[in-house]
């Protein structure tokens, strides 16, 4: 069933026409975050009050920090490319809104690396999305 642009769940999407926002106009057109973010780090928002009003997808974003999240959960939650949600985030940052930091994999019960082919497919089927 078809999205509607108004749709809070999916406001940027409509099943049958696509996307409705390039996603560059999102970030303003920038394209290079202003702080480093891999697709594994780690964001939480910190909760303290903000001084300034955010956009749509500012505030998007942050409400799915509540509790930590990726960089990669993030881009796929909204479907944009990583790339925006790094300059969204970045952002953020500044602005005291989140804080990040490293994912470890320790704290998520695993004792080894990832494996590659697995975070490859995910990396494809998200590439297969946007």
């Amino acid at each position: 069933m078809p999205h509607a642009p108004g749709d809070p769940e999916r406001p940027l999407l409509d099943d049958a026409v696509g996307r409705l926002v390039r996603p560059y106009t999102v970030s303003e057109g920038r394209t290079a975050p202003t702080h480093h973010f891999d697709l594994m780090t780690m964001v939480v928002a910190t909760g303290s009050a903000l001084r300034s009003n955010l956009g749509l997808d500012h505030t998007r974003v942050l409400d799915l920090c509540r509790i930590p999240v990726t960089v990669a959960e993030i881009a796929g939650l909204t479907r944009m490319p990583a790339t925006v949600i790094k300059v969204l985030l970045s952002d953020l940052v500044e602005r005291g809104a989140v804080v990040t930091r490293p994912f470890n994999l320790a704290s998520q019960g695993a004792s080894s690396a990832p494996d590659l082919d697995l975070l490859e497919a995910l990396r494809d089927g998200l590439l297969k999305r946007l």
